[in-house]
């Protein structure tokens, strides 16, 4: 079943997509869309309206999951307009560290985002998170409470991808993939040993758990492991399924390693609960 927000969204384009599963597994993409509405598109500087920071094609890697059961929700809308995966209330999730905001104003490269004078003020990002945050959400935990209550449990796949070198945020060439799981609070101890074991078991890709990345605001928000619900991010390096280029292009050769790795890790999850 497939399913949207229209009544939130423009016209033309839905806030989010819905496809739901039968199974326990939920799959959030929160950053792949690249649409914006005119009226903010043209605020942005021209340097910046090619959307660099988009998770680029992250919803292509994941077309096995209605062969697993699993749903999806994934966002339709940049995250240049707002970020699904920071708090509402703007709290840091790195402290310390240099992050973007929920309505960002910069690149991840430090580049400003509008022309001047043309960001969004405060009553303009509380309409957007109206708008636009708030309605993923509320879909993303109703799909998450209507898995517990079929299952008894359900797991929360937080999927992202980003440049693997953005030297204002991290230093040096990031891992090929990077799981996040608040420092093991999201989710059990055995499903971090299974995600372990699955990454560990190949040696075409590097990995590390909570290293630069720890999940953002979905994974921390919607963990509960005591009440059912376990919740994983992972950022891809985007140099390990597709050539990194300013105007990044889907290549499904260099893709398929990663795609097959992706599927038989979360039929893995799923399979390590009974039932599954």
């Amino acid at each position: 079943m497939s399913g949207s927000a229209p009544s939130n969204g423009s016209a033309a384009e839905p806030i989010f997509v819905v496809t739901e599963g039968d199974g326990p597994l939920v799959i959030s993409v929160p950053h792949s869309g690249t649409h914006l509405p005119p009226e903010v598109a043209a605020r942005l500087r021209p340097e910046v309206r090619d959307l660099p920071d988009t998770d680029w094609f992250v919803p292509r890697l994941y077309e096995f999951h209605d062969a697993l059961g699993a749903s999806m929700i994934r966002a339709t809308h940049s995250r240049y307009l707002v970020d699904l995966n920071r708090p509402p209330d703007g709290a840091l999730l790195y402290p310390g560290r240099r992050e973007t905001s929920v309505c960002p104003t910069e690149t991840f490269d430090g580049e400003p985002l509008y022309r001047n004078g043309e960001a969004p003020d405060a009553t303009e990002v509380e309409a957007r998170l109206r708008r636009y945050w708030k309605p993923y959400h509320q879909a993303l935990r109703e799909m998450l409470d209507r898995r517990l209550a079929r299952h008894g449990y359900c797991f929360l796949w937080d999927a992202h991808s980003i440049r693997s070198s953005v030297p204002a945020l991290f230093e040096g060439r990031l891992p090929d993939l990077n799981v996040g799981t608040a420092d093991g609070r999201s989710c059990l101890p055995r499903t971090i040993a299974l995600v372990r074991e699955c990454l560990s078991s190949q040696t075409r890709y590097t990995s590390v758990i909570d290293g630069r990345f720890k999940g953002g605001y979905i994974t921390r928000h919607y963990g509960e492991p005591a009440r059912g619900i376990e919740a994983v991010q992972l950022e891809m390096a985007q140099s390990a399924y597709l050539h990194e280029e300013r105007l990044p292009r889907f290549d499904a050769p260099t893709a398929a390693p990663m795609i097959a790795l992706l599927r038989n890790l979360l039929a893995r999850l799923i399979g390590s609960r009974p039932g599954g």
